[in-house]
């Protein structure tokens, strides 16, 4: 079924708009603290797009996930108990019951570690908040997380240029369809360990 490769039009042509770059911040900054989708759906085709602004857009998401996932944290310091509801609501209790564990267990490396992985960041952004992270750690592992994951995404996109964007238009559906069963894998796999 071709539901990815539309999609995938929509979103190369947002990329083109003139204010594209603003609207990656806002994404950015929003998925790192509450909004389920990454900024990797518009960094991918935006460097695609124009790939000589790869490094500026890797470093604007970075920058603006980072600022993003303060917020998530200042939520966890400031309103845990007013946020727990939303936390049950959108299925993200677990997740969240979850971070604290491996905080716990790993302490500052969660945070690198969901930073750089398609695990929810911003369940570790309140999670950390909540259980009063040393803020400064907090920062330079999202930093370093987040930046690995968005510079890794725009220079493969650089390096692959106009051929790699034929092979993913090409591919798209298979590529989304392997995403959202590795997302489903992932979910198992949590639980099964959980």
């Amino acid at each position: 079924m071709r539901l990815f490769a539309p999609l995938y039009d929509r979103v190369l042509r947002w990329a083109a708009h003139p204010h594209a770059e603003r609207y990656l911040v806002a994404l950015s900054f929003a998925e790192s603290s509450f909004f389920p989708v990454p900024p990797d759906v518009m960094l991918a085709p935006m460097t695609l797009a124009r790939p000589a602004r790869g490094w500026r857009l890797a470093l604007v998401t970075t920058l603006a996930s980072v600022v993003g996932g303060a917020a998530g944290y200042a939520l966890g310091w400031l309103a845990i108990g007013s946020i727990e509801p939303w936390l049950v609501d959108w299925g993200y209790w677990d997740a969240y019951a979850r971070a604290t564990i491996w905080f716990e267990t790993w302490g500052v490396l969660a945070i690198f570690v969901a930073g750089f992985s398609p695990i929810p960041y911003k369940v570790f952004t309140i999670s950390a908040g909540a259980l009063h992270m040393f803020l400064p750690f907090f920062l330079a592992a999202s930093f370093i997380g987040r930046g690995a994951r968005f510079f890794l995404v725009a220079g493969l996109l650089r390096w692959g240029g106009a051929a790699m964007e034929r092979r993913l238009r090409a591919n798209i559906d298979a590529v989304g369809w392997s995403c959202v069963a590795l997302a489903v894998l992932i979910v198992v796999a949590l639980r099964l360990h959980g």
